[in-house]
């Protein structure tokens, strides 16, 4: 069943922020919430996990509402990953993954053979095995990610809940995490939900998207709807972007510098007009320039004058930009 919020009311101080909100994340599926510093995605995050009270309404998990569990209970029923800095000291990654296990264990710390063999199947889910004997002091922020999530995994949750859990993490890290964590929601069927300000990744994993917009209205719904419904482009209008629904990501601005037709095809055409949408060119078929995809290279084909020869698409884009010929010999 996982996750349930009914009419639910996020704020602070009995000041409404979000809602009233009706959401769902099921088992199996992998949610993001997106939106900008402030919209409230934090503030909705804690209210969902109980860790501040709501408003109004009420979040259930499995269909058992989150106010009436014991705190065993709600440990028991969900995880979360915070962005917050763990001050573990001294201890290795098995040892931060074990303490996952103290909701079903007691804090008499005592663990047994089945709650070893779930923390190493926990590592191991996580991708963090090779981590479990290094000091977590001397992990990197991408390793120390993997053993918290190791941790909320050996809590065997219902609902892994991460806030931001990406945000301090290099790109090739981000994918990882993001792969991981749709993996997990569909091996083991666990509900995930995600905090996150990386709009594309989380349009390339997530089944779906809520999205906080300016005026702090959430909308839920799968990322192709909310992009070809307009949601994506007016949330983040504000910020002086557009979102390309072609390519489907953020851009700066609207407009292009001008027209280019592009003659070619396969992988270096593909590549070629991202390029030329990146340099501010807008990709027309009836275009007076043109730019084409050679064997060896790339030629600007302007309507009045010579073809002029590059390598690379820099050297391409460098001479459009400059409207001029490139230091190689231009051909007739």
């Amino acid at each position: 069943m996982g996750l349930l919020a009914r009419g639910l009311v996020a704020g602070y101080r009995g000041a409404p922020l979000l809602g009233p909100l009706d959401l769902s994340v099921p088992d199996g599926r992998f949610v993001c919430l997106i939106g900008a510093n402030g919209a409230g995605k934090s503030t909705l995050i804690r209210t969902l996990c109980a860790m501040q009270p709501a408003l109004a309404g009420e979040v259930l998990i499995d269909g058992a509402p989150l106010t009436r569990m014991t705190a065993r209970e709600c440990a028991r029923a969900l995880s979360v990953v915070l962005t917050d800095r763990v001050q573990v000291a001294l201890m290795t990654g098995r040892e931060l993954a074990s303490l996952g296990r103290y909701p079903h264990v007691g804090w008499r710390g005592r663990l047994d053979a089945h709650d070893h063999a779930l923390v190493g199947a926990a590592l191991e889910q996580a991708g963090a095995t090779p981590l479990a004997d290094r000091l977590v002091s001397e992990m990197s922020d991408g390793e120390r990610q993997k053993v918290l999530i190791a941790r909320a995994l050996a809590q065997q949750p219902r609902l892994l809940v991460l806030d931001e859990a990406t945000a301090f993490l290099d790109l090739p890290r981000r994918v990882e995490t993001m792969q991981l964590l749709r993996d997990l929601a569909r091996q083991h069927r666990l509900a995930v939900l995600l905090s996150s300000h990386d709009l594309e990744l989380a349009m390339r994993y997530a089944d779906a998207l809520w999205v906080i917009d300016p005026q702090r209205h959430l909308h839920a719904g799968a990322p192709e709807d909310l992009a070809l419904n307009g949601v994506l482009s007016a949330t983040f209008a504000a910020d002086g972007l557009a979102f390309d629904l072609e390519r489907g990501e953020l851009v700066v601005g609207g407009g292009g510098r001008a027209p280019m037709r592009l003659v070619g095809d396969g992988v270096r055409a593909t590549w070629a007009k991202r390029a030329l949408e990146r340099a501010g060119f807008v990709i027309r078929c009836d275009a007076p320039d043109a730019v084409h995809v050679l064997a060896t290279g790339y030629a600007w084909v302007p309507a009045q004058g010579p073809h002029r020869p590059v390598e690379t698409l820099h050297a391409l884009v460098e001479q459009l930009l400059a409207g001029e010929s490139s230091p190689q010999q231009a051909v007739a």
